[in-house]
Order: structure tokens, then sequence, then C-alpha cells
């Protein structure tokens, strides 16, 4: 019988060493002096050893493959390449524990392992934003969400990038023991339990790799340059010479998102530097970044970043150094790409 309390951390070589101690500080550690129940944790060698990571650093797991047997819940904290699936007895081991009623997790870019095994085909999913559009490339039956900090699709679980992995960890426990367990463990880590929102607050406004070697980059490219202008994404499918439909398609397939909800994102992502750099009025930047009404804009603010334009400035103007200058309000290149 596979029991959830019974961890393992498959690790490989060429995993950065952040994402790989995420898992063993969470789960590894005896907490039950502040009430938290305890994990019996199996560290896993996905391939021969020793282990490389970080800075050359040298690992060697206690245990191979075969411990993934023992594991009601198991996690992939990193694969070293998004472009390369890990060795396939590591993928045969990953399905034949989630055939078996396991919980499987791929944290940041341990959902392209999970995806290779086929364990997200037809789900939801995530990882770090930079690396959503080849997911989804890559894999198209899986639903890429490159807004979410984490995904839990009950058993199978992903996360994005670095902070999220503890995010989704914390996640597991708080399903697992309930909400004090978890947030005993967050004071312990000195983060917080639960953390609002996705990764819109992340998102840079540079064309992944494999984007930039697709036509459709030059349509992507253009309305970044653009955003201060009002356009839709029906004049984006006509730029790229496309119907809407087929447009709407392809975009998804780079993107990991729908046009619509990118182009919604990237005015609210300029908005917010318009906020941070420039004295324009919340009035004046709805226009600047493409906005049909304030309104609008304070909505899709409030949605994506949890604050209002004339709030998110003001505490951000309470954490800026003094010294650091805002821009000028006649510098005509601030609403375009930085």
């Amino acid at each position: 019988m596979r029991r959830k309390d019974v961890v393992a951390v498959l690790l490989f070589s060429g995993g950065p060493i952040f994402e790989s101690s995420i898992p063993l500080s969470v789960f590894g550690v005896d907490r039950q002096d502040a009430g938290v129940p305890r994990y019996r944790l199996l560290v896993c060698a996905g391939e021969k050893g020793p282990l490389r990571s970080t800075g050359a650093i040298e690992l060697t797991a206690p245990h191979g493959l075969e411990a993934l047997a023992r594991a009601g819940t198991v996690i992939v904290p990193a694969w070293r390449s998004i472009t390369s699936p890990p060795p396939e007895d590591a993928l045969d081991a990953l399905r034949h524990a989630h055939e078996e009623g396991a919980r499987v997790v791929g944290l940041c870019t341990g959902a392209f392992a999970l995806a290779a095994a086929g364990l997200l085909d037809g789900r939801p999913a995530t990882t770090h934003w930079m690396y959503a559009p080849t997911l989804a490339n890559r894999h198209p039956s899986v639903h890429v969400a490159p807004r979410e900090l984490f995904v839990d699709d009950g058993d199978v679980l992903t996360s994005a990038g670095t902070a999220a992995d503890i995010d989704l960890c914390l996640h597991i426990v708080r399903t697992d023991h309930g909400s004090e367990a978890a947030g005993a463990i967050a004071r312990r880590l000195v983060v917080p339990p639960q953390r609002p929102g996705g990764q819109e607050r992340y998102l840079g406004q540079s064309l992944p790799e494999e984007i930039g070697a697709d036509p459709l980059a030059e349509v992507v490219a253009w309305a970044l340059a653009h955003l201060h202008q009002q356009f839709d994404v029906e004049t984006l499918a006509a730029r790229a010479y496309m119907s809407r439909r087929t447009f709407d398609r392809r975009f998804r397939s780079l993107t990991g998102s729908p046009p619509l909800q990118w182009l919604i994102t990237q005015r609210v992502l300029q908005a917010q530097r318009l906020l941070e750099t420039s004295e324009y009025s919340v009035d004046e930047i709805a226009g600047r970044c493409g906005f049909t009404s304030p309104v609008a804009l304070r909505g899709h603010f409030r949605s994506q970043l949890g604050s209002s334009p004339a709030a998110y400035r003001t505490a951000y103007r309470a954490r800026r150094p003094r010294s650091e200058p805002m821009a000028e309000r006649d510098d005509p290149t601030d609403v375009f790409v930085r």
C-alpha cells in the first residue's frame, strides 16, 4: 500500500541545487515539535551517479528508482533540459508509480519530465513562465496554464519556478494535514503560508527562444511595440495573414496562452511599468497602454495584480529609494518596450 506521507524525491544530474533542496527541506525535516506530522523521505537517483548539481557539487542519493515503488508521493524537483526527455527507465518508474496510485509532482522544469512520461496528457499544468511556451509547443496535449503559480489536478501537480515550488510543497502539506501544519512549516522557512495571484507580475516582454524562431514572432514583437495603440486580436490575426480561429490556435500552441489574455496581460504589465517610472495619471496611463477606458485598466489591473493602479503606485513609491529618478512626462519612448 502506497502512503502519501512517504515522499520520494527523484534527482537527476544537472538539476539546480536550490530547486532540488526545496522538497528535501519541506518533507525531510522532522518538525513534530511544531505539531507537524512527519513525512518519510526517500531521496532517489533517476540515473547513475554521482549527480552533479549547481556549482559542480556532486550528490549521492541513498536510493535508486526501485524506491519509488514504496512512495505515495513522487516529486521531480527539476529536469535539466527542456528539449530532451529523462532516461526511459525513469519515465517508466514515474508511469508505474502513477498507475499504482501515487501522487506525482513536477516542480518547475520537473513538469517536462511528467509530460515526457505522458502524465500530463489532457491535463492542466504549469511551469516557469519562461518555459511555458516550450512546454505547450512540445506537448500540445497538455493544457498549459502559464499564469498559475501551481496547478493541483488531483493526483498530478505542477508548479512554476523556485518560490512557487515552495508554494506547491506547502499546498501539499495543507492538503494532507491542514492549514496549521502548513503554516508551521512556512514560519520555519520564513515565507508566506499561501501567496495570492499568479505569475503575471513576473512575466517579461522578451520572446521565448522557440517563439523567436517562428514567423508569428514578428506579429508578437509588433504588438509589444505598439501597446500604446488600441488594437484587438483580429488586428494581430490580419497582420499574420491568418483567420482568427487559426491565429488563436497557432498563438496558443506557441505561448501556452490565448491571444486575448496575453494581450491584456502585456497591457497591464506596461501600465505597471508606467506607474513605477512615470508621473502620468492613471487615466493617461490607460490611454498609453491601449485600454479603452480607465475603468478597463482598473478592472484588469486588480484582477491580475490584486491591487488598484493607484494603490500599486503608492506602495511602489514607499519601497523605492528616494534617489531613484522618475521618467520625464514628455519622454515619448517610455511607452515602448524596455
